[in-house]
């Protein structure tokens, strides 16, 4: 029996946007190849969803973004994280870590 995709958390995916960019700029499709491999496979970006927290993200001055070429000589939007992205992905990230503590508290529990 296959295994089932995991569904992101609310609020999730924008952390995981602005991790992938921390290493620096790219493209949206490279954005979510990253968040794949780096989760082994188990988390998959729907495009939508993708896109959605990338607008959302530069809305909020979290990331800024310029049209380029890719790899395969395609025209792309490329967006980089901001200082203020920086910030917030520190403060996003602590969060993340205290609330994936705090159930595994939960659930390790005998």
């Amino acid at each position: 029996m296959a295994r089932p995709t995991l569904t992101l958390l609310q609020g999730t995916l924008d952390v995981l946007v602005l991790k992938a960019l921390s290493a620096g700029p790219n493209h949206g499709y490279g954005v979510s190849s990253w968040i794949r491999q780096r989760s082994d496979g188990e988390l998959v970006v729907e495009d939508a969803a993708l896109y959605q927290a990338l607008h959302r993200l530069e809305r909020q001055g979290w990331l800024s973004a310029e049209w380029g070429q890719s790899e395969n000589n395609r025209r792309a939007k490329f967006y980089e994280l901001t200082r203020k992205g920086r910030g917030h992905l520190r403060a996003e990230e602590s969060l993340l870590r205290r609330y994936a503590q705090a159930v595994f508290k939960v659930i390790e529990t005998a």
